[in-house]
């Protein structure tokens, strides 16, 4: 019987701050492909990435559509190679004791109301005991995933603009955005004019628009778009003299870590009954897929827009931080309530090396 799968775009051990890197061996790639990432330029330099910032006009983010995407291509992959677990603690615990961040001066930026952050302390105490199931609700307990977790926009080889989501996660050059490998790359044409915008709130970009200069994928997802390697990271130019992560903090990461974990999974889906405006959640016990993938599950009803949004384990609800385990991937049209992300391998791992150890300009 033939089950189509839906990609989610919008278009669609543990070593404490260790930022080891992985070595070959490791990250050794199945089917003779390269072990290293595919990597290329996006914005490659200043002027261009002040083009694409002044790209996405308000009215520009607001219209992004959903595309429509294929399903996944069968392979005989085996699925991502399990190494030796790695991990690293976020830092946005930090943020604020530093400066108020300001958009002055950027043409991208929306002007609203003065950001703040709500604690989880008064937050209704139903509401924190149906914290670790939800199936897809608004986010309101503050903490720093409502400032790590954005919106990504970028444009398709056809000329659509269109959205996704991604977190911005700890990093040895601040700027590591990871997100889903259709976010990057989709039909075999790269996205262009990518950038992330941290924290966005119903059309407001308080932490400003950040610009992508690289974008690197897995082999696997580059070569024929396999849906268990459907990972991808962006590495973002400093803004206004400030990295990334300086800015909005960064999650954790974390790769070959056990199945079957408490997971919680936020994005910004904007087909309906979403509308991209609000950062929403799902929470709950994953579980294999055993339909046709290696990827694994979570009772999600997070739609078209929440691509690439981050899978936390070890998440803590009080201060919104946690370890980046996956990302939301896709969809089967026959069971629209789970969502389905990649097991994060060696070489999502060795995305994410590659990824942090990149010149952000």
């Amino acid at each position: 019987m033939h089950r189509r799968v839906v990609l989610l775009s919008a278009v669609a051990i543990t070593v404490a701050g260790a930022l080891a890197p992985v070595s070959t061996a490791q990250a050794s790639a199945t089917n003779g492909l390269d072990p290293r990432p595919a990597a290329w330029s996006a914005a490659d330099s200043w002027s261009e990435a002040r083009s694409v910032q002044q790209y996405w006009t308000p009215q520009r983010m607001l219209a992004a559509q959903p595309l429509d995407t294929p399903r996944p291509r069968r392979t005989r992959s085996g699925g991502p190679t399990q190494g030796d677990p790695w991990a690293t603690h976020g830092a946005s615990d930090t943020i604020a004791r530093r400066t108020p961040w300001t958009t002055r001066g950027t043409s991208s930026a929306v002007q609203g109301s003065p950001w703040s952050v709500r604690g989880t302390a008064a937050v209704d105490a139903r509401q924190v005991a149906a914290v670790p199931n939800s199936p897809g609700l608004r986010w309101t307990d503050g903490g720093a995933v409502v400032r790590t977790t954005g919106r990504v926009f970028f444009t398709t080889a056809d000329g659509n603009n269109a959205s996704c989501s991604g977190s911005a996660v700890t990093s040895a050059n601040e700027s590591v955005v990871m997100t889903a490998g259709h976010c990057v790359k989709l039909d075999g044409a790269s996205h262009r004019n990518w950038v992330f915008v941290p924290g966005f709130d119903n059309g407001r970009r308080p932490f400003g628009t950040w610009v992508a200069t690289r974008l690197l994928t897995t082999q696997q997802w580059n070569a024929r778009e396999d849906i268990n390697f459907d990972v991808a990271a962006a590495v973002v130019a400093p803004l206004q003299g400030r990295t990334l992560t300086d800015v909005v903090g960064g999650q954790g990461v974390a790769f070959n870590q056990p199945r079957g974990r408490q997971m919680f999974s936020f994005g910004y889906p904007a087909a309906a009954p979403f509308d991209g405006s609000r950062l929403i959640y799902c929470s709950g016990r994953t579980f294999n897929d055993t339909v046709m993938t290696t990827d694994q599950g979570l009772r999600c009803n997070m739609t078209g827009g929440a691509s690439g949004g981050p899978w936390f384990q070890s998440f803590n609800e009080s201060t919104g931080l946690g370890m980046l385990n996956s990302v939301n991937s896709f969809k089967y049209n026959f069971a629209p309530d789970f969502m389905f992300g990649p097991f994060f391998g060696n070489e999502a791992m060795a995305v994410y090396q590659a990824a942090q150890r990149a010149n952000t300009l």
